[in-house]
């Protein structure tokens, strides 16, 4: 049973969702282990859990079990996520910057200036919620115009779009022998 204790808690600790007990039993039915059996060692890994006081427990969700952080550590988890900016793509990373600096703007224009179709990469954005619509263009088609957004400038420690870098700052940041930075000739 141990075996199966520590397989039902590896799956809770790697799942996105709440892990119902007839998917565990599903999964173990090799093993020969019934919903009731399941349930006694889900009841137990969360009872063990609840008793040490740590980070973590096993809450019933949505008719399933997941592991989460306890409710009084919230505050901590937020303050940590604040802190650290969202892992990002290249293609990510220019198109931000292309908008930042450009402003607002449509999709045709930031495509024209990365020289591929930013459509994926502008949606991803708009989930992080790192750029947002700010309107729609007045010309024939009326596309829509992107900007961005004050989480961009939390994510990015700016105060306001002042505090991006200059042309001139960011070649100085580039190493030498790169083109346009550095103190190569």
């Amino acid at each position: 049973m141990d075996e199966i204790r520590a397989i039902v808690e590896a799956v809770l600790f790697a799942a996105d969702l709440p892990v119902a007990p007839e998917r565990l039993v599903e999964l173990l039915k090799e093993r020969g282990v019934d919903r009731q059996g399941i349930v006694a060692v889900l009841e137990d890994l969360r009872e063990e859990y609840a008793q040490r006081r740590g980070g973590m427990e096993i809450r019933r969700v949505a008719g399933g079990y997941q592991f989460c952080t306890r409710p009084d550590l919230a505050a901590w988890i937020r303050r940590y996520r604040a802190g650290r900016p969202p892992a990002l793509s290249a293609a990510a990373l220019e198109t931000l910057a292309v908008v930042a600096y450009r402003q607002p703007v449509t999709k045709a224009e930031i495509d024209a200036v990365r020289g591929v179709d930013a459509g994926g990469v502008l949606k991803g954005l708009l989930e992080r919620k790192l750029i947002r619509i700010v309107g729609r263009k007045e010309v024939p088609g009326r596309p829509i115009l992107y900007g961005t957004t004050k989480r961009f400038l939390e994510v990015f420690h700016l105060k306001d779009l002042s505090e991006l870098p200059t042309l001139e700052e960011m070649r100085a940041l580039r190493p030498e022998g790169e083109p346009g930075g550095g103190t190569a000739p």
